[in-house]
């Protein structure tokens, strides 16, 4: 079997949420939503795991985290960092807020050199989804893919969420555009203009299978981002954008991949008891052993 990574984007900071949502514990015995994942991972073949977090907390990180699993399966770190650019790039002074989805891949950029799949530490696929990936890696060689699921089934009831909502064409996704705060509100709608969007809508929650040479997409890509919005403090070089334009110039084929997994997310501090008590579910149900590592 071919060797398959993971890449855990896991250095957000998680404004909505109030704190570092990434290290929330939701599960009994102090699970956090990586746990289930990086189990999942492990379970459907995967052989290593880069975590893509802040330099600033890679000690508790470590302690709370990676550190029940280093025996499990091959461990790396990258760190987001705002001075981490490409050559002849200088970030502004002003800067605080991380320069995106994009740019957290990008810097993963020395450790992969093998196919590998996309994940938000704070969303929980389950691992259908995962076995996705895999199966695809093992039937094509050479072009990406993309895990869905559909929107009314990604919302909050505690606040806003943004999506990437996908069009798709004969297991090809074809267009994503990421749609910005977007509830259940007597319908599905986006807030700041109550535009309606249909729940059945496919979307992306950041679950890509990808190939070592979309670092040279993402590099181009960010140069040419950061020439028109370097100046912009709260500008995001965000993966869907790569993709969509990666897409929309022909360039790359992106095979969308249907998942029925439940999914579950942590946006807002409200969302974590929820999502706990439906892992908790599962582990009752026998899904998960009560003690993960």
């Amino acid at each position: 079997m071919q060797n398959i990574s993971l890449l855990v984007m896991a250095a957000g900071i998680g404004s909505r949420f109030g704190g570092l949502k990434q290290m929330a514990s939701i599960g009994l015995d102090g699970e956090s939503i990586i746990d289930y994942s990086v189990y999942d991972a492990i379970e459907s073949g995967f052989n290593k795991v880069v975590f893509v977090i802040r330099r600033e907390f890679q000690k508790e990180f470590k302690e709370k985290i990676s550190r029940k699993y280093a025996e499990k399966i091959q461990l790396e770190f990258a760190f987001q960092e705002l001075n981490d650019l490409p050559k002849g790039l200088t970030c502004p002074r002003e800067r605080k807020l991380p320069w995106g989805t994009g740019h957290a891949i990008l810097s993963a950029s020395d450790l992969i050199k093998e196919p590998f799949c996309v994940i938000n530490a704070d969303d929980y696929y389950g691992r259908e989804s995962f076995k996705k990936i895999v199966e695809f890696f093992s039937k094509d060689s050479k072009n990406l893919s993309m895990v869905y699921f559909k929107l009314g089934r990604t919302l909050s009831p505690y606040g806003g969420v943004n999506r990437a909502i996908c069009t798709l064409n004969n297991g090809l996704l074809m267009n994503i555009i990421e749609k910005e705060n977007i509830q259940n509100n007597n319908g599905i709608i986006m807030s700041n203009n109550k535009s309606k969007l249909d729940e059945e809508s496919p979307v992306s929650l950041n679950m890509w299978g990808f190939r070592p040479f979309i670092f040279d997409h993402l590099e181009e890509m960010f140069i040419k981002f950061f020439k028109k919005n370097g100046d912009d403090l709260n500008s995001e070089f965000l993966i869907p954008t790569v993709v969509n334009h990666l897409i929309q110039t022909q360039r790359e084929k992106v095979f969308a991949l249907n998942s029925n997994s439940n999914w579950f997310g942590i946006t807002h501090k409200e969302d974590s008891p929820f999502v706990g008590a439906e892992i908790q579910k599962i582990v009752d149900n026998g899904g998960y052993p009560k003690v993960l590592f």
